[in-house]
C-alpha cells in the first residue's frame, strides 16, 4: 500500500502489540483509542484483506471458532513507520452528535430533548473517562491523548449545555 490510511494505520499500530485476531483488534481500538478515533467492526474485517494482499499482514494461527490471527509482517512494520513520519493533513471531525444537530429540526421538542439528554450524559462519561486516563497516564504522549480526550468532552458539554431547553 502506497499510502496507508488512518485505519489501516491504526490496525497495524495495534498490531505492533502482537498477533491478533479482528475481534480482538476491534476491542484494541476501542480501549486504545476509541474516544478520538472510532474503528468499526466492518472496517476491520474490510481492511484485514487488503493489508494481507499488500503484505503488511499474514495470516497467523487459526483460533478457537474459526477466529483468524494477523500478525504485521516487516513490510507491514516500515509502512507503519513511514505513515507514523508523514504529514498528518487536516483532522476531520465525524461527531453523530454534531450531524444530528444539524439536522434536530427535522425532529419533535420531545426528541430534540432526549438527543440533548443522552448527549449529555454519554459526554459526562466520557468527561470521566479521560480524567482517569490522565492519571493513569505513564507518558507525556498518552497524558496529552488524554487531557485532549477531557477538552473534547467538555466542548461538548459546553455545546448541548448552549442548546435552549424546549
Amino acid at each position: 500500500m502506497s499510502d496507508l490510511n488512518a485505519t489501516a494505520a491504526a490496525l497495524l499500530g495495534l498490531l505492533h502489540d502482537g498477533p491478533a485476531t479482528g475481534g480482538q483488534l476491534v476491542a484494541g481500538a476501542e480501549e486504545r483509542f476509541g474516544a478520538f478515533f472510532s474503528v468499526t467492526r466492518s472496517q476491520v474485517y474490510r481492511e484485514l484483506p487488503a493489508l494481507a494482499k499488500e503484505g503488511l499482514v499474514r495470516l497467523g494461527k487459526q483460533g478457537p471458532r474459526s477466529s483468524q490471527q494477523y500478525v504485521i509482517t516487516a513490510a507491514g512494520k516500515k509502512a507503519f513507520k513511514a505513515w507514523l513520519s508523514s504529514d498528518a493533513g487536516p483532522d476531520h471531525l465525524r461527531s453523530p452528535l454534531i450531524l444530528r444537530l444539524v439536522h434536530a429540526g427535522n425532529l419533535t421538542a420531545k426528541q430534540r430533548s432526549n438527543l440533548v439528554e443522552q448527549a449529555r450524559g454519554t459526554y459526562a462519561e466520557e468527561l470521566d473517562a479521560a480524567k482517569a486516563a490522565i492519571k493513569a497516564a505513564e507518558d507525556p504522549y498518552a497524558k496529552a491523548v488524554a487531557e485532549f480526550g477531557q477538552a473534547h468532552a467538555k466542548a461538548a458539554l459546553k455545546l448541548v449545555d448552549a442548546i435552549p431547553q424546549a
